[in-house]
């Protein structure tokens, strides 16, 4: 299978893999999806609360005050009267009075079967106050069975309609009601629970509206103190094929998930609201601008009475600031919603993004492709943050993300993989013809930023078949000739891409090559020089090898100089090669034509010879002090005869002395004395090299040199 099939196959598997386990597979990921929107309200941060809602507060000070909580239910009653006094709005009850108070004098009498007349009784008090009061009562419900019976129902003052309802409801459904007493209840204007249904992980993310028990409908404490807040008689509740849509509230609706629960949209962490010690306001010490006109919730932030809940912005957080920000919500209409035209929403922007990142895969290199990642996952984050966080718009995050992700990876695997293949064959192919090297880089940057020119120091080599042209006429044909040559450069390139080198050209019968570049080469003199040695080793054997077929003997000469070169993918644009140019370059083309004047194998120039870091390893002499055409400084060049232990020439001690003394002589202009030791070396150790020092040393005498300064001028290449 291609590439390209393989991709589109993956990418369909990808798009209706994720489909099924959105639509059909919400419990494998809703945590995942929870925590992400948990996320979203964090980096939102804090936004203002409304200030016209406060909580009136059981806290540590009120209970160190008046002791543990439950407070005798006078007192209970001194504080709701006193917030009356206040001008309170409307006061909610986060708390439930289910059983009498004890510490009334009437129940203690009754108690003790002592007679009870005319002694005040609490819970009366209270309900009296509550009834004088703008008190709201709450309950709660149980939504396990516990197996206790409900005897009584809780009374309701609101209408409740349902419309377009369809045959399953989809509301919480409550086991039984914990109610006040009867006596509170009977007194109260009204009521609702105020229960919170945290998610599967402890969270309290949203909070129902409307609950059913025992086929009737009962709206929660902050949607009904909203109720009479807002002088509406009825709450209808609106249905869609999915449950639950919304709840209206006269002309105001209130969005709501399936279930008929509304997303609480936190103002941050806790203590947004304004707390009012309970204390303070029995004591009447409190500033009454903060409580007239205001809506209040009497609940407590002790942690000693439990009412602690754990929300996305804090795990320890007062249960009764949930339901004073569910009133916010309802006040400012400000909502968190989820309406039933999102999933095709999600669904549709789960097709695009993974068919653009499929594409990007087919299409693009791997840069580009995770580029291409990049922008998905952040226009699906900070857009989806936007949605959530500004317009309360809840689109699913988790999905787009694990799918983009997911493709992403996958397809780049098989990218990678035939990649690889397609590297294996290209090597396969070229690196017969250039360095190794200069291929893995083409392969590794293709953007060929590491081809552009730049100055680097290289270790230049030429090397150059010696009489080429006679060996050409001794051939029989031009097929024999090639076939010759290509048993020649064949070991000679193995053997410079062995050492790391880069083969630049060939030019005939000559080689070009370098290293240091594309890619830095440590010690790159030293592999060079030992490149050239074991290329005259190699040649000695297949010149054997040649004298069995009849065949002349190949002879050639090997130059090399270091120095800085411009390094470079150069030529014209339809047509370029990777190579370098420079003086160095020509100095080791120089270095190469001094091999046929010394008569030489390798002539490696000074530049070469400070470069090795392991110079004593090889046998090297020095040859001359020469000024090549084209250069006007001089430099110094030497021969190298192999390594010091395996070398085509050996060096005496003897001759060595003898050769540095002559070259001394020489240099100091002393010709008849040179001519006299260079005489007895080519007595004693005949070579073509003391023969040239020998001729040098007769024109000398014969022509006194003006101000010799040892160099030789070369007037040809």
């Amino acid at each position: 299978m291609s590439r390209t099939l393989l991709q589109i196959a993956l990418l369909m598997s990808v798009l209706f893999g994720s489909l099924f386990v959105y639509i059909y597979q919400p419990v494998l990921w809703k945590p995942f999806e929870l925590k992400l929107k948990d996320q979203m309200l964090l980096l939102r941060g804090e936004v203002s609360a409304d200030n016209n809602i406060v909580i009136i507060d059981i806290d540590e000070p009120s209970l160190k005050q008046y002791g543990q909580w439950p407070w005798p239910r006078d007192r209970v009653a001194l504080l709701l009267q006193n917030l009356a006094d206040l001008g309170i709005g409307m006061v909610g009850l986060d708390v439930v009075f289910a059983e009498p108070d004890n510490s009334s004098p009437k129940r203690v009498m009754q108690n003790l079967g002592r007679s009870d007349d005319d002694l005040p009784d609490f819970d009366v008090q209270l309900a009296q106050t509550i009834a004088n009061t703008p008190t709201i009562l709450g309950y709660i419900f149980a939504l396990v069975d516990d197996t206790i019976a409900a005897d009584v129902m809780p009374p309701a003052k609101a209408i409740i309609v349902e419309r377009n309802k369809p045959n399953q409801s989809y509301l919480l459904k409550a086991h039984r009601p914990i109610l006040n007493l009867p006596v509170m209840q009977q007194a109260a204007y009204s009521s609702g629970y105020f229960n919170t249904v945290p998610d599967s992980d402890g969270v309290v993310r949203s909070v129902p509206l409307v609950m059913e028990y025992d086929g009737l409908l009962y709206p929660a404490l902050s949607l009904e103190m909203m109720r009479i807040a807002f002088d509406e008689s009825r709450i209808s509740i609106e249905y869609e094929d999915q449950g639950v849509s919304a709840v209206q509230l006269g002309d105001l609706r209130i969005p709501t998930d399936q279930f008929g629960r509304i997303m609480v949209n936190y103002r941050g962490g806790a203590y947004q609201y304004d707390y009012i010690s309970a204390a303070d306001v029995i004591n009447r010490t409190v500033d009454p601008a903060r409580i007239e006109g205001k809506l209040a919730l009497l609940g407590t932030s002790a942690a000693g009475l439990l009412d602690l809940r754990s929300t996305p912005f804090e795990s320890v957080y007062p249960g009764v600031e949930v339901h004073a920000t569910v009133l916010d919500n309802i006040l400012n209409q400000d909502f968190i919603a989820k309406p039933m035209w999102v999933m095709g929403v999600d669904v549709l922007t789960l097709f695009v993004v993974i068919v653009s990142l499929g594409v990007a895969l087919i299409y693009l290199a791997s840069l580009w492709s995770f580029t291409v990642l990049a922008i998905l996952l952040a226009g699906v984050w900070f857009g989806h943050f936007y949605l959530f966080t500004q317009q309360g718009l809840l689109l699913h995050t988790w999905m787009p993300i694990v799918s983009l992700v997911t493709l992403f990876l996958l397809g780049t695997v098989i990218n990678y993989f035939y990649e690889s293949k397609q590297k294996t064959l290209i090597l396969n192919r070229f690196a017969k013809k250039v360095s190794r090297a200069v291929v893995e880089e083409l392969i590794n940057h293709s953007d060929n930023l590491v081809l552009e020119g730049k100055e680097q120091e290289i270790t230049i080599f030429f090397s150059d078949i010696r009489g080429f042209t006679a060996l050409s006429e001794a051939m029989s044909s031009p097929q024999a000739l090639i076939k010759l040559l290509n048993r020649y450069m064949t070991p000679m390139v193995d053997i410079i891409t062995a050492h790391q080198g880069t083969v630049d050209k060939f030019i005939g019968d000559a080689i070009m090559a370098y290293w240091n570049a594309p890619v830095a080469i440590e010690h790159h003199a030293d592999e060079a020089l030992k490149a050239s040695i074991e290329q005259i080793f190699a040649l000695t054997r297949l010149n054997q090898a040649l004298q069995v077929e009849g065949i002349p003997p190949i002879n050639i000469g090997i130059g090399l100089n270091t120095g800085l070169a411009v390094v470079g993918e150069m030529g014209s644009s339809g047509r370029s090669d990777y190579t370098c140019i420079g003086d160095s370059v020509n100095l080791a083309s120089r270095a190469e034509g001094l091999c046929k004047t010394y008569t030489a194998h390798i002539v490696l120039t000074e530049f070469t010879l400070q470069q090795l870091a392991f110079g004593d390893q090889y046998l090297i002499r020095f040859l001359d002090k020469v000024r090549v055409k084209g250069k006007a400084q001089p430099v110094s060049v030497y021969e190298c005869l192999g390594f010091k232990h395996q070398a085509w020439y050996l060096i005496s001690d003897a001759e060595a002395a003898l050769y540095q003394q002559a070259q001394t002589a020489y240099h100091q202009a002393w010709f008849d004395q040179a001519f006299d030791l260079f005489n007895q070396l080519q007595t004693q150790y005949p070579q073509p090299l003391y023969t040239l020092y020998l001729e040098r040393c007769e024109h000398y005498l014969a022509y006194p040199p003006q101000d010799f300064d040892g160099v030789f001028t070369l007037t040809s290449k």
